[in-house]
């Protein structure tokens, strides 16, 4: 199979090609591993390939709904036995992994090969990928630019044609944001709906599930279709869907009402022309396919959700950090992180336990306040991000960390309030600035309703097909 030929395909279309016979799982393989050598190299999307583990898995494939199918794992929390889990950090570079991650066995039982894993900004924390043990991922439709974070590693990879989905995780928009700006499909699950079992209860006290980057809906559907159930120990799970998200894909979401939101929370971001109008042109479409759709705003209860996310992830850093300080058996030195890094741990181990829990307060507070807005909607549509994909180093964490901090809150100004109330919530390729680079329409539905974003992205998809992979990827 040429590498050309491999690129056009999504994941269940290389699926049933293999199931049909027309090629063979080793074939699929070795356009995988051509395309990671080629063109991996100059993105700095893969971190890491397991090439061995994945031919000795081909001898013992069993029929699948995505049997054959090369995949990747962001390198953040989530275990592939033999590999290093990075978490993009040098403090973790030789942490090899003893098992899979949950989310990794139901992968591999539906036939998903692991061919490697994917770069991510130190400990998940960032909007773009530039960490300082792995270096910066490149956006493949203009690689002097961001391919965003937390899962840029993965969405370039995707959008490169490398693999034609990849691991994702989303603490406060890290996989719509790299998909937005990266050209693809990218749903943050509901709160609960991913196990991160079995070493981890919740991350980010919930902020933070796992799900996938994809260049098409019916491959998002499916994959949460194969991760998407608990596992005995989780401390919630979310509502049990109705039936596979896979049927939902094709069915018509009837007459929807939607509410249109360009302005973030955060009052003191300014929204991007060229973003309030890839938002405006969606709900002109959703409005054309018969849906209605009306201007609505933020309840004046709800506060700016980076006051909660800021903490939390602050004090889930300085934990990790040092807990792996007590298995080396050191102190913190100079350069064992990230500039940036450095600056969080250092306001998560201020931090008092009055504060944390005022942030969870506040967290289920927003959650209360907006679940009595979106009562009112089926959907709430906005702007994915509220500035289009910046240029690689303006956010670099080691140059002017402080900055690359205040930076992200353009990014994540759409995003992460979602992550605070824990509702569904997509980013859909619908639009591209006047420079080429992709622009992502997110869309967020009630608390447990993937069902109701499936349907309708997979008619968003029917009426305004987008680009699957990046025009020019990089050399």
């Amino acid at each position: 199979m040429r590498i050309d030929e491999y690129r056009t395909y999504d994941a269940i279309g290389l699926a049933g090609l293999i199931a049909a016979g027309e090629v063979s799982a080793d074939q699929v393989l070795d356009a995988a591993f051509d395309a990671i050598r080629t063109a991996g190299p100059g993105l700095g999307a893969v971190v890491a390939t397991c090439e061995e583990p994945a031919r000795a898995a081909v001898a013992g494939l069993l029929p699948g709904v995505l049997a054959g199918v090369p995949y990747l794992i962001k390198d953040l929390e989530c275990d592939v036995a033999g590999l290093a889990t990075t978490n993009g950090s040098r403090l973790f570079a030789d942490h090899v992994a003893a098992r899979d991650s949950t989310l990794v066995t139901r992968l591999r039982a539906a036939g998903v090969l692991i061919v490697g894993k994917t770069n991510t900004p130190e400990f998940g924390f960032g909007t773009t990928t530039e960490s300082g043990l792995h270096g910066p991922t490149r956006n493949p439709w203009r690689i002097d630019h961001s391919a965003g974070g937390s899962s840029g590693g993965s969405a370039a990879a995707v959008a490169a044609g490398l693999v034609p989905v990849a691991h994702a995780t989303d603490g406060g928009g890290s996989i719509r944001i790299p998909a937005a700006c990266c050209g693809l499909f990218g749903l943050k699950p509901s709160r609960g709906r991913v196990t991160p079992g079995p070493d981890h209860g919740e991350s980010w006290a919930g902020l933070s599930v796992a799900h996938a980057v994809t260049r098409t809906v019916r491959d998002s559907a499916t994959l949460l279709d194969i991760t998407g159930t608990p596992e005995s120990g989780d401390p919630y799970y979310a509502p049990t869907p109705a039936g596979p998200y896979a049927v939902e894909v094709g069915t018509e979401p009837g007459r929807l009402r939607i509410g249109l939101i360009t302005a973030p929370v955060d009052g003191d971001v300014v929204v991007d022309p060229e973003c309030v109008r890839a938002a405006e042109e969606a709900a002109a479409l959703c409005a054309e396919l018969g849906h209605y759709v009306e201007p609505a705003a933020w309840p004046d209860t709800v506060t700016r959700p980076g006051e909660v996310i800021a903490v939390v992830s602050a004090a889930q850093i300085a934990r990790t950090v040092d807990a792996r300080l007590a298995v080396l058996g050191r102190e913190l030195a100079p350069g064992d992180l990230d500039a940036a890094t450095a600056m969080i741990v250092d306001r998560g181990r201020a931090l008092t336990l009055g504060r944390y829990l005022g942030a969870i307060e506040t967290m289920h507070a927003i959650g209360r306040a907006v679940t009595r807005l979106t009562a009112r909607y089926d959907v709430l549509l906005t702007p994915t991000m509220a500035v289009a994909p910046p240029v690689l180093g303006e956010l670099d964490p080691n140059r002017d960390p402080a900055g690359a901090l205040r930076g992200m809150r353009g990014m994540a100004a759409f995003t992460s309030l979602f992550n605070v109330t824990g509702q569904p919530a997509m980013s859909v390729p619908l639009g591209h600035t006047a420079a080429g680079l992709p622009v992502g329409v997110q869309f967020a539905a009630r608390y447990g309703d993937e069902a109701t974003l499936f349907r309708l992205a997979g008619q968003l998809e029917a009426a305004a097909p987008w680009t699957r992979v990046a025009p020019a990827p990089a050399p």
